[in-house]
């Protein structure tokens, strides 16, 4: 910020005669007699009647300056980055009850214009891991696995399903006829979060949405077939004991991608959640896709233990970091951000791969 006034303001003007100086002189002491009439005015004057002192520059910005309210506000003067607000990220902390209280709640948008295209190629590779992501899902959920050879150990033949909406196990066995005994659901349908905000989202969104591990359970096929595109307050699993933990996922899910709840929803969530109000809102570490099960090489000799780092000093802190979006980190020499570093947030990792604004 510049300094106030003109350069030069108050100095008295110099000329190159004697008169000139005379002259100087002369304003010197006109105004030297000028602001002795106006303290002597001054002091004569009743308390009363003295002008009230303003906050000085510091007392401005540390008392009377409001801290930026908006998600992706720019740090204001005066305020270290650490004390301003950052936006909420509901989806990855709390209970499942204060993550909803965060959810906004509205009517149903029109269906129109959905379509399963709106969300991408189905079972899609995002996370780049050379298998799509419906393999990915029975890797992660059935046990007793047999995987077919030359597939880089990506296709399931067969396997256990606990089912969660049932309770029951199920013999999966992939063939055109046996393979829809157990479905890859989306606990929160594509068509629901069509018509409760995901018309906002962007294309890369809406494919990370329909392929988020968080989104996904693998369950037995004819009870998805009957939950189709229902939300909490049209249908819940049969399983009674497995409701808690759906409802809190369908909430970290809606948070997680700004979509919000109808007030039939909202009030149906709370009633489950009000028999398990500890139940934690989970995130997206707790649903990663199990990587593909590779044949373990031999283990190799173990190397020498490093050396161990040198402890930081007690009073230091990690500087606090936020980037409003993969383009102000990108601004900033950043991108990518990995998980772990300052600045990272899975709202910027579209594929939930670790790794943000690639």
């Amino acid at each position: 910020m510049g300094t106030r006034g003109t350069a030069g303001a108050g100095r008295p003007r110099s000329g190159s005669s004697r008169s000139g100086r005379l002259r100087g002189g002369v304003d010197w002491i006109s105004a030297g007699l000028a602001g002795l009439i106006l303290v002597s005015a001054t002091a004569c004057a009743s308390p009363g009647t003295a002008p009230a002192a303003g906050p000085t520059a510091v007392e401005s910005s540390s008392e009377s300056a409001a801290p930026p309210t908006a998600a992706g506000a720019t740090q204001s003067a005066g305020v270290p980055a650490a004390d301003q607000a950052q936006p909420p990220q509901p989806s990855s902390a709390g209970t499942a009850l204060e993550v909803l209280a965060t959810i906004p709640v509205k009517g149903r948008a029109p269906k129109t214009g959905y379509s399963r295209d709106q969300f991408g190629q189905a079972w899609a590779d995002v996370d780049r891991n050379g298998c799509d992501t419906r393999n990915d899902m029975l890797r992660r959920d059935l046990s007793s696995l047999a995987l077919k050879p030359g597939t880089g150990d990506c296709v399931v033949l067969s396997g256990i399903l606990n089912d969660p909406y049932t309770s029951t196990l199920i013999n999966f066995l992939r063939g055109s006829s046996t393979s829809d005994a157990v479905q890859i659901d989306h606990v929160v349908a594509l068509s629901d979060a069509w018509q409760k905000g995901a018309q906002q989202l962007s294309e890369d969104q809406r494919l990370s949405f329909a392929n988020d591990p968080l989104n996904l359970l693998a369950v037995d096929g004819p009870t998805n077939q009957r939950k189709s595109d229902g939300d909490a307050a049209t249908w819940l699993p049969p399983n009674k004991s497995f409701r808690c933990e759906y409802v809190a996922r369908q909430i970290s899910v809606k948070a997680g991608y700004g979509l919000w709840v109808t007030q039939a929803e909202h009030d149906a969530m709370a009633r489950v959640l009000g028999d398990c109000p500890d139940t934690a809102a989970p995130t997206a570490s707790t649903a990663v896709a199990a990587p593909p099960a590779r044949a373990e090489p031999q283990p190799a000799p173990a190397p020498p233990p490093a050396p161990a780092p040198a402890p930081a000093p007690k009073d230091a802190a990690p500087a606090a970091v936020y980037y409003a979006n993969c383009a102000a980190a990108r601004a900033a020499g950043a991108a990518p951000l990995r998980a772990g570093q300052p600045g990272y947030r899975e709202q910027m990792d579209g594929d939930r791969d670790g790794i943000a604004c690639e």
